[in-house]
């Protein structure tokens, strides 16, 4: 057992407030651990970051995508054969601020498959890794899954829209599925195809003329690689906030994508 100092009254006051101290200290850790869960399972440098302006859903055209593939594990989709994705899938729900820029690795908890176990019959089929999971990083310079990846760089920079990881997984599934954007486009018939190739503008107007508001669109060469809507933090449709127009992002578009664009097959890799 330790001793307390035998030395002056003086002394024997301040070692006695130094052990005080360092007692209330480890008795508040404690209450913030029982509170939060475990600290060591907390990511982020605080909340220095402040709140973002809208959401921006991107979704990966896996035929583009999947033609970049060089090797197969099992958590690439696009080694999946017969049962790769053939319509657009989810990259992400990215909060983004008004200016172009975005927060990134904010506070909260480490990502747990655990907490989305209901969920991952969906998201292996709508929200597929398409490359293998040992590439991809986190926000501690190493790597994981490609969900680890979504949720600690941009989920845990959504609050107070999203709550924990479950709801931002299923509020990006729901947007998802009710702005179905392969849908849209196969019945304006914009299909995937390795000889068609469509008017820009045509695949921009379908997407107008059912949501009401502009993509933004990104190719790699001639092939449609990604497609974004935004939302507000009230998860309504809005045009782009970091564009300033819709001129601005059809520009933006055609900057990126030349007036004939594909929608590539998916090729499945060996």
């Amino acid at each position: 057992m330790a001793t307390l100092p035998t030395g002056p009254a003086s002394s024997f006051a301040a070692t006695k407030g130094v052990l005080l101290s360092v007692v209330w200290i480890g008795l508040c850790c404690i209450a913030k651990i029982n509170a939060g869960g475990d600290l060591g399972r907390v990511i982020g440098t605080g909340n220095n970051e402040r709140e973002f302006d809208y959401f921006k859903l991107s979704l990966i055209w896996p035929g583009t995508s999947c033609a970049a593939t060089r090797h197969c594990c099992s958590s690439n989709a696009c080694c999946r054969r017969s049962d790769a994705p053939t319509g657009f899938t989810i990259h992400g729900l990215w909060p983004d601020y008004s200016d172009g820029t975005w927060p990134a690795c904010c506070s909260g908890k480490k990502f747990d498959v655990k907490e989305i176990s209901s969920l991952l019959s969906t998201m292996n089929k709508y929200w597929p890794s398409l490359s293998c999971d040992s590439n991809i990083s986190n926000c501690y310079g190493g790597t994981g899954l490609f969900w680890e990846h979504e949720w600690e760089k941009h989920g845990t920079c959504s609050s107070p829209v999203v709550r924990d990881e479950y709801d931002y997984f299923v509020k990006t599934l729901d947007l998802y599925f009710k702005y179905n954007v392969t849908e849209v486009l196969n019945k304006a018939g914009y299909v995937a195809s390795n000889s068609e190739k469509y008017p820009l503008g045509g695949i921009i107007s379908a997407i107008q003329n059912a949501f009401y508001v502009t993509p933004e669109l990104q190719c790699s060469g001639d092939s449609i690689d990604e497609l974004r809507l935004c939302f507000s933090k009230d998860l309504k449709l809005t045009n782009c906030e970091a564009e300033s127009s819709t001129k601005s992002v059809l520009i933006n578009s055609e900057t990126s994508c030349p007036k004939y664009v594909r929608l590539p097959e998916v090729v499945s890799s060996i």
